[in-house]
């Protein structure tokens, strides 16, 4: 899991630099001052959860388990449902996303939980 953890936060990275370069770039003249805020809200969190990736992926050679695990299977739910959500929402103005993007922020919380009790229980 280690390695799948690392490169999916790795890739997660990449993409997170991209669409915010995208945005600065390309987006700036062609969104909402509130639609590009939204999409680099989705960013910021994006690159946060990157990272929080590769420590998963530390955390499960330290502290191998179903905890840290589960922590990294919740961070990429969380980057797909928060930020994919906004990214939609952002570029489509399709309103109704932005009930689901609790969910995705949701994933989030549960995810440094289960990171922080892989680390109590390690």
């Amino acid at each position: 899991m280690e390695k799948i953890f690392f490169a999916c936060g790795a890739f997660s990275g990449f993409l997170g630099v991209a669409l915010g370069a995208f945005a600065a770039h390309g987006l700036k003249s062609r969104l909402s001052a509130e639609m590009l805020t939204i999409f680099e809200t989705a960013v910021r969190y994006q690159m946060y959860h990157a990272l929080a990736l590769l420590a998963v992926a530390w955390a499960c050679g330290r502290w191998p388990g179903a905890l840290a695990q589960s922590s990294g299977w919740l961070f990429l739910a969380g980057t797909i449902i928060f930020s994919g959500s906004l990214y939609i929402l952002s570029i489509s103005g399709i309103r109704w996303l932005g009930a689901v993007t609790p969910l995705g922020g949701l994933a989030f919380l549960a995810g440094w939980i289960c990171l922080a009790a892989a680390a109590l229980r390690g």
